[in-house]
C-alpha cells in the first residue's frame, strides 16, 4: 500500500454572487491554485476525481461532462462521487484511494458547488411553502440533544459566535462579521427552533481542490506535505426502527475505524486541531459526542470552557467552519484542505500553534453518510 500526501490546496468563495465568473471559471480558479501549490501542471495529473451535491442546486444534469476541461480531465480517468453534504470529504478519500491503492501517482480531487446559478432557497424553507428545508429537519434532532444532554441555550450561541470570529481571520470564508457578539445572534430570528438565523450557514458559491501523491511525490514536493493517516466513510439508513439521528451509528463506527487505523486510542488528548461539518451551530457539541471524542453529555461541556476555541486545548474549525462558508458539494473538502493546511503549517491567521495531527469530517443526508480523515504532519 502506497503512503498519500496532500501537496497542492486550492480554494475559491465569493462573498456575494459573481455574474462575471462561470461555474468553469470557479473551479478553475482553484484548481490552479492547487497545482501551483504543488508546483506542477494539469499534465502531471494522471486523474481527477469530483465530487458536488445535487443537480438540482444549478439546474445543470452531470456537469462535469461539460466541464471536463475546466477540471483538467480532458483524455484522463474522470469520476464523479455523491454522498449528499458529505460528497467533498468522500472525494477526498476516493481521490486518496486512487494513490493508497497503487492506480495513479498523482490524483487531483475537486468539489464545489455555485448556489447562485440555480435555487437552492428549499434549503431555507419555513413550512408556508410546503418544505421544511435542511434546517427543519436537522432541528428535531437538536432540539432532542439539548433535552438529553441538558445543555443550556447559550452553547448554540457561543459556537456561532467562535465560529464567526474565527472566519475573520481566513482569507477564504465567505460570511464574515467581525462585531459578532452572543446577544447579536439571540436576538437574529429563529429559523427553526432551536436554530437561529446567525447559528445557521449560509449558501455559498465555491470550488476546493486538492492534489494528492504517492510518498515519492510526497518527498519531491515543494512544501511540507499533509500526510494522509487514516480515512473512513460510513452510511447508514435514513429510517429504521430504533435509529439515533441524535448520535448515528455510522458516525460512530466510522470514527472508530478512522482512530483504529491512525493508532488514536485517546482523540481529545491526541487529535490537535479539527475541522467538523458543523452547518448548524448545535452540531459541533453533538459531532464531538457522536465521534466519541466526548462522553455523553460532554460536548456541550467542552464548548462552554472554551476547549474548542482556536487557542483550547482541542480547537474546532478554526477556519470558521460551515457556519462561515457553505458551497455544498465543496464543504466536506474544505474540512480536508483546512485540515491539511494546519499540519502543513500554512493556516496563516488561523493556524493553530503546533498543530501536527487534525481530524477532518464531513456528514450529509439525514445525517447519515459520514467521510473522516487523520491527517498528520511529517513525524520529527
Amino acid at each position: 500500500m502506497e503512503r498519500c500526501a496532500v501537496v497542492g490546496i486550492g480554494q475559491t468563495h465569493f462573498k456575494k454572487t459573481r455574474d462575471d465568473v462561470t461555474i468553469a471559471g470557479l473551479i478553475r480558479e482553484a484548481v490552479d491554485r492547487a497545482l501551483e501549490d504543488a508546483e506542477c501542471t494539469i499534465a502531471d495529473i494522471d486523474a481527477v476525481v469530483i465530487g458536488k451535491a445535487p443537480d438540482a442546486f444549478e439546474g445543470i444534469i452531470q456537469p462535469e461532462l461539460f466541464l471536463a476541461d475546466a477540471l483538467g480531465a480532458a483524455g484522463k480517468p474522470l469520476l464523479r462521487v455523491h454522498t449528499a453534504g458529505s460528497v467533498g470529504g468522500s472525494t477526498f478519500v476516493v481521490g486518496a484511494h486512487h494513490i493508497i491503492t497503487g492506480i495513479h501517482e498523482r490524483v487531483l480531487a475537486v468539489a464545489w458547488e455555485k448556489q447562485s446559478e440555480g435555487n437552492a432557497q428549499w434549503g431555507l424553507a419555513g413550512g408556508r411553502s410546503g418544505g421544511i428545508g435542511a434546517g427543519g429537519a436537522f432541528a428535531p434532532w437538536m432540539r432532542a440533544y439539548i433535552h438529553q444532554s441538558g445543555a443550556p441555550e447559550y452553547i448554540g450561541w457561543q459556537v456561532a459566535v467562535k465560529d464567526r470570529l474565527n472566519a475573520v481571520k481566513n482569507p477564504y470564508a465567505h460570511l464574515k462579521i467581525a462585531d459578532i457578539t452572543i446577544e447579536k445572534v439571540k436576538e437574529s430570528p429563529m429559523l427553526w427552533d432551536p436554530i437561529r438565523f446567525l447559528e445557521s450557514c449560509p449558501s455559498s458559491d465555491g470550488a476546493c481542490a486538492v492534489v494528492l501523491t504517492n510518498e515519492a511525490g510526497g518527498r519531491r514536493a515543494p512544501r511540507p506535505p499533509a500526510w494522509v493517516e487514516a480515512l473512513s466513510v460510513r452510511s447508514e439508513l435514513a429510517q429504521f426502527p430504533g435509529r439515533n439521528p441524535v448520535k448515528p451509528q455510522a458516525g460512530v463506527d466510522c470514527a472508530h475505524d478512522l482512530y483504529r487505523q491512525a493508532g488514536i486510542t485517546d482523540p481529545r488528548s491526541q487529535i490537535d486541531v479539527a475541522e467538523l461539518y458543523v452547518p448548524f451551530s448545535w452540531y459541533e457539541p453533538m459531532w464531538l459526542e457522536g465521534h466519541d471524542i466526548a462522553g455523553p453529555g460532554e460536548g456541550w461541556k467542552m464548548v462552554d470552557s472554551g476547549e474548542t476555541e482556536i487557542t483550547g486545548s482541542f480547537p474546532v474549525n478554526p477556519s470558521g467552519g460551515v457556519l462561515s462558508t457553505n458551497a455544498i458539494g465543496a464543504s466536506g473538502m474544505v474540512r480536508f484542505a483546512e485540515a491539511a493546511l494546519q499540519v502543513r503549517g500554512q493556516a496563516g491567521e488561523h493556524q493553530v500553534d503546533g498543530a501536527r495531527t487534525a481530524l477532518a469530517q464531513a456528514y450529509g443526508g439525514a445525517a447519515q453518510y459520514f467521510a473522516l480523515g487523520i491527517l498528520r504532519a511529517e513525524p520529527t
